[in-house]
């Protein structure tokens, strides 16, 4: 630019711009001449030979071939026609003189547009493209045209080079030539070629020549430099260019601002386009649909609706049709700025005008329906989309996935989602958070948090937005540790809003982590977060509840000092802390600046007048509370409260004061303190309760039910039953829960007729059952011992459709195992895997057990091992369950081995534990082990009274009563008393074996400690008749009589032979 820094770049400053309401008057066309002779259309020479002008007179042609030449002419425009199409210009035909047409004739065209000469001098200078700077000279190449060419063919071979090289080196030859003269026709053929390939410094140095030379530069020279400039970027020299021109009043084309207006926007430079769209209106230049079009992008993209709106009518009158991105952009500026109604109107205006709208246009319409909640159009448009054949993008389909889930139509707006991913388009995080926000909508808070960790898994960059759905998911779920992680990634992104700090506060408070609470207020008031009027709230709720006075007084005085109002909420959040702390004063105060208390600051100074034990104030604020809209309800929810609490002085006192006022509280209030003197065993006050409301209209279904639970809990289930015959008899309905309880009572109390009874009301009446209320059936009749009835309950329940649970058929599989239907207790587990329900380890131990009873103790292993590859870690009960099963069996290795891998898995054997092991032993003959364990047991410290027992049982069973009776004694001697059933054993032992006086001196020691069975008594007498001890005999026989038992004639001493000797040899075998 600064090679052309001279007069014409004068720094004087451009002319005033004229007022844009008055028409300009058109420049006067600046004339050029640079030399005396000028030449015209028709010959190009300045020449002695003058045009045609006016009609010449009509005479033949010299030419007797003329005619032929004039239609070959004729052809050569017409197919010029066809070949550039309907709009061609092609130029008017051309009235020539007589001596015109011979040298038309003689110029050696053969009906070309250019002479064959002038053709030749074209393909000569583009030949020296493929050649390198400085391989050739111009005026050796071009020497065979010299004096051929005149001005205007040398104008021709110039202007159809495509090289800037040629045209340079051509240009010098050209100012060579006799007939050249200067020229600003000539210069801007150059200038437009520099311009082209971005040769701006020779374009600069070639307008300063022509300058020089004295031609006067006009629009289309001044037009063409411009377009150097815009072309290339270089706007700061296009607009110093730009203000020269306009200095020497010379106004370039509308052509020229397009291109210029194009550059500025291309470098979104929209600023500029306004000014220079602005400034050619000023100048009376005319703009054409493209300058239109441009102008109004810009205007929208700086947001300028207003004027973006007025350009786009000018637009119309002047009969421009616009484009479709025109009305794309003027609709989305429009819904952008809530003018609806000019948005739809554009939409029906470029309907009118056969637009096709493009995804841009239909997106920003579906969003302006979504926002103003117009859906019906919102899916004509889609519908009207299909029929144009628009294919709909991402963008498209998330605002329909948001319009779905407004209209509830959750499974459309999946189906649409799915629609995305298929297609492959799904990669736009506003799309995936269009579906998460519609599984927040409809509260399944798991599905959108995995629909974020999808996000997370395809590397798709979560948004500030995304963080503040993930911590409300988060915060819904009640997951402190995955909120608190969510709230410090949205940190990270920039200081937190109010709605997201209050989500993390309210979830703190919620799960009652109340120092967490405090210390997140401190810190996000540190951290600099704006707060809203509900985060105040929330803060002003967490100090009151807390009774730091001192810290929400401050907060409500900054609250003030942003212009936030206190509102009754606030006010009653500090009267309730004022009475925490004993302020009666400060919140009756704070209770007088209310206008209008609502029942919320009522109740709170009802609740402190409880508290303080002033009767008087709290009957006067009730009775203003019953006297509020709802505040009977209000008086009632605060019996609930204090009965939930269990403050039963409070409930009952505020209940005599609704009485006394000749206000019955709700049923539920009632309800509540009845079921409080349940908890508390004052079944007198809940029945004084009862004999107040007989008469009452609001004596109803939750009464009864209370009533009932609590003669339940203070266990009168006789009286609970008797109730729940009248509230039927009422007419009252039953419900599921009520009559499970009281069904599950009477079964602990053994009244197994009563539990029935119930059922099969229940069924009579269709009370709606649900898994609860028939798995506590089919218990009770599994008790009962109707194990039939408990079958028909399950075959019932599953016609209901009611869904069975674990513990159904674990019941159910105890209903089938006691009753040895094993097939079908196995059906049942088999069943409840089928279905997909979690098997836990007590449905595992129960089957196992069944196993076990039925002998099968391989089946029993195979299930215990089962159960620990499906991962369930069996528990002591699981283990003594299988140890007992191979102690069935006498498998002792196999119970040994198990009872190692139950201490290596951290459960420490207990007495039942050791029994079972003892009985591996005995089963399988091995006494002496058997025995070693019960010394290995006595010192882990567990007595082994039983256990002993066990072995005398089997010893004297097995015919070692020698051993048996060593064992009693060892017994005896450890202070341990052996049971009945040992004692009746051995001493059946001692009479098989003809142990006379070892079986008198059993019967001798256990006379004094246990009562004796007939059994014992008769061997007694017996054993003494064998030793002829007649009188002892004879006392025996008296005891009989006098116990009033049986005497058992038929027994028989010595009926079989001793067998200590296998014992004795067994014993001395190594272990």
């Amino acid at each position: 630019m600064d090679s052309i820094k001279t007069a014409f770049l004068s720094p004087l400053p451009p002319p005033p711009l004229q007022n844009p309401n008055r028409r300009r008057k058109p420049l006067k066309p600046l004339r050029i001449r640079a030399s005396s002779s000028s030449w015209t259309l028709s010959d190009g020479n300045g020449g002695g030979s003058k045009p045609y002008r006016g009609k010449p007179r009509k005479r033949p042609l010299s030419d007797d071939d003329a005619r032929r030449i004039i239609k070959s002419k004729a052809e050569y425009l017409s197919c010029l026609r066809r070949n550039q199409g309907c709009q061609a210009q092609t130029p008017k035909w051309i009235r020539r003189t007589p001596e015109q047409m011979v040298r038309y004739i003689t110029d050696d065209r053969d009906g070309h547009m250019y002479g064959k000469h002038v053709i030749a001098a074209i393909k000569t200078v583009r030949s020296l493209s493929g050649r390198a700077e400085g391989e050739y000279d111009m005026r050796e190449v071009m020497g065979s045209f010299v004096m051929k060419l005149t001005f205007r063919e040398m104008c021709v071979v110039l202007k159809e080079q495509k090289g800037w090289r040629q045209v340079r080196d051509f240009f010098s030859w050209m100012k060579l030539q006799l007939c050249y003269r200067p020229s600003v026709i000539v210069y801007t053929i150059v200038l437009r070629m520099y311009g082209q390939v971005g040769k701006i410094k020779l374009a600069e140095e070639m307008f300063l020549e022509m300058l020089e030379v004295g031609c006067e530069p006009d629009e289309v020279a001044c037009g063409t430099m411009l377009c150097a400039y815009a072309r290339w970027g270089r706007h700061k020299d296009l607009m110093m260019f730009y203000s020269a021109v306009r200095r020497r009043e010379i106004l370039p084309s509308v052509a020229v601002f397009n291109f210029m207006l194009s550059s500025f926007q291309k470098k979104k430079l929209h600023g500029d386009v306004i000014e220079l769209w602005k400034e050619m209106l000023n100048a009376g230049v005319k703009p054409n649909r493209f300058t239109y079009t441009v102008a109004i992008s810009s205007l929208v993209r700086e947001e300028l609706m207003e004027e973006a709106l007025h350009t786009f009518y000018e637009m119309k009158k002047s009969r421009f049709v616009p484009e479709e991105a025109t009305y794309s952009l003027l609709i989305s500026l429009t819904a952008k700025n809530g003018n609806h109604d000019e948005a739809i109107q554009l939409y029906e205006d470029m309907r009118l005008q056969d637009i096709v709208p493009s995804n841009y246009t239909c997106a920003s319409l579906l969003s302006l329906y979504y926002k103003i909640g117009d859906y019906s159009k919102a899916l004509s448009l889609f519908m009207e989309m299909e029929a144009n054949k628009v294919i709909p993008d991402e963008a498209i389909y998330g605002i329909l996935v948001r319009i779905y889930g407004k209209l509830g139509l959750y499974e459309d707006a999946q189906r649409t989602f799915d629609e995305v991913e298929s297609l492959g388009l799904l990669k736009d995080e506003r799309t995936y958070m269009a579906m998460a926000q519609v599984h927040m909508h409809c509260k399944n808070n798991e599905r959108a948090l995995h629909l974020l960790e999808l996000m997370k898994s395809r590397n798709v960059e979560l948004s500030r937005f995304a963080y503040i759905a993930l911590l409300q998911c988060h915060a819904a779920n009640d997951d402190v540790a995955s909120a608190e992680d969510a709230f410090q990634r949205l940190f990270k992104t920039g200081i937190p809003d109010a709605a997201s700090c209050n989500d993390m506060l309210s979830l703190y408070v919620r799960v009652g982590l109340q120092e967490k609470a405090k210390a997140f207020i401190v810190q996000v008031r540190k951290d600099g977060v704006q707060f809203d009027e509900i985060l105040f709230r929330t803060a002003i709720n967490v100090y009151s509840k807390e009774g730091m006075i001192s810290d929400a007084e401050k907060l409500v005085e900054e609250m003030e000092n942003v212009g936030l109002n206190v509102d009754k909420f606030i006010k009653t959040s500090l009267m309730a802390m004022y009475a925490q702390s004993g302020g009666l004063k400060r919140a009756e105060d704070l209770f007088t600046t209310l206008e209008k208390p609502d029942s919320t600051a009522l109740s709170v100074m009802i609740c402190l007048y409880l508290s303080t034990e002033s009767d008087v104030d709290t009957k006067r604020t009730l009775k203003l509370l019953l006297e509020t809209s709802g505040g009977l309800s209000v008086a009632s929810q605060l019996i609930n409260k204090f009965a939930r609490e269990g403050d039963v002085s409070k409930a009952r006192l505020l209940y005599d004061h609704m009485v006394e006022q000749g206000h019955t509280p709700e049923e539920v209030a009632v309800a509540s303190l009845i079921s409080l003197y349940g908890r508390t065993h004052q079944l007198g006050e809940a029945q004084r309760i009862l004999g107040e409301l007989s008469d009452s209209p609001k004596f109803g279904s939750q009464i009864y039910r209370s009533l009932i639970e609590s003669y339940i809990k203070c266990d009168e289930v006789v009286e609970a039953r008797n109730l729940q015959k009248e509230m039927v008899g009422q007419g009252h309905p039953q419900d599921a829960v009520t009559v499970s309880m009281l069904v599950n009572a009477l079964t602990r109390h053994g009244k197994y007729k009563d539990a029935e009874d119930i059922i099969h009301e229940s069924f009579e009446d269709d009370v709606e059952l649900d898994t609860i209320a028939y798995n506590t059936y089919i218990k009770a009749m599994l008790e009962a011992g109707k194990l039939h009835l408990a079958a028909s309950i399950y075959t019932r329940m599953l016609s209901s459709g009611v869904p069975p649970s674990i513990q159904t058929y674990n019941t159910m599989i105890s209903v089938y195992g006691r009753g040895g239907k094993l097939d079908k207790a196995v059906e049942i587990f088999n069943t409840a895997q089928s279905l997909g329900v979690l098997i836990d380890e007590k449905a595992y131990t129960n089957m196992i057990s069944y196993y076990g009873k039925a002998g099968k103790s391989q089946e029993a292993s195979l299930l215990f091992n089962r159960m620990k590859e499906e991962g369930i870690r069996p528990g002591k009960i699981s283990y003594d369950t299988m140890v007992n099963v191979y102690a069935k069996v006498g498998s002792h290795t196999e119970a040994e081995k198990l009872f190692q891998d139950m201490q290596r898995d951290g459960h420490f054997p207990d007495s039942f534990t050791y029994l079972s092991l003892i009985r591996a032993y005995i089963e399988s003959k091995n006494y002496p082990k058997a025995e070693e364990i019960i010394t290995e047991m006595e010192g882990e410290g567990i007595c082994p009274s039983a256990h002993y027992n066990l072995l005398i049982l089997s010893l004297a069973k097995a015919g070692l009563v020698m051993e048996a009776g060593r064992i009693y004694i060892k017994m005896k001697q450890m202070g341990l008393s052996p049971d009945l059933p040992s004692c009746r054993n051995l001493m059946r032992a001692y009479m098989d074996y003809r142990l006379i006086d070892e079986g008198i001196s059993l019967f001798e020691q256990i006379n004094g400690t246990m009562k004796p069975d007939s059994f014992v008594l008769s061997a007694a007498v017996h054993l003494y008749e064998s030793a002829n001890k007649k009188r002892e005999a004879g006392e025996v026989l008296d005891l009989i009589n006098k116990e009033g038992v049986m005497f058992l004639s038929n027994l028989r001493v010595g009926t079989k032979v001793q067998g200590d000797r296998a014992y004795v040899n067994m014993k001395s075998k190594p272990m």
